[in-house]
């Protein structure tokens, strides 16, 4: 049996070119494989207010629609939005839902309390 050292270097060269291309390619496409994501920067869960109208602020990644309350809302280049919402007195819900290109959906729910004085 002939062993051939070149052949075997370039199968394992190639082999390992190869696992690095893949491997930067799932790097990369990371965001999309993972579906949208919301990130919520105010109000918090279990948050108080006087005041009935509340700024809800956040950031989306991978999202090609965005409601509140099955509402859309605007969403700026860099993915922020800002919507302004009327609160009943008392225990409130709002729920905020994504879906991305693909069709796959990411909803979140933050219950606030507004306290009328």
């Amino acid at each position: 049996m002939n062993f051939d050292f070149k052949s075997t270097l370039k199968i394992v060269s190639l082999s390992f070119i190869l696992l690095f291309i893949i491997g930067y390619a799932l790097f990369e496409f990371r965001w999309v494989i993972q579906g949208p994501i919301i990130s919520v920067e105010s109000p918090r869960n279990g948050d108080s207010f006087e005041n009935n109208l509340i700024e809800i602020r956040g950031k989306i990644k991978n999202v090609a629609y965005l409601s509140l309350n099955d509402f859309q809302i605007s969403v700026d280049t860099s993915g922020a939005f800002r919507e302004k919402l009327l609160l009943s007195p008392g225990y409130n819900i709002m729920k905020l839902e994504t879906k991305d290109r693909f069709g796959r959906t990411e909803s979140q729910f933050l219950e606030v309390i507004y306290i009328k004085s």
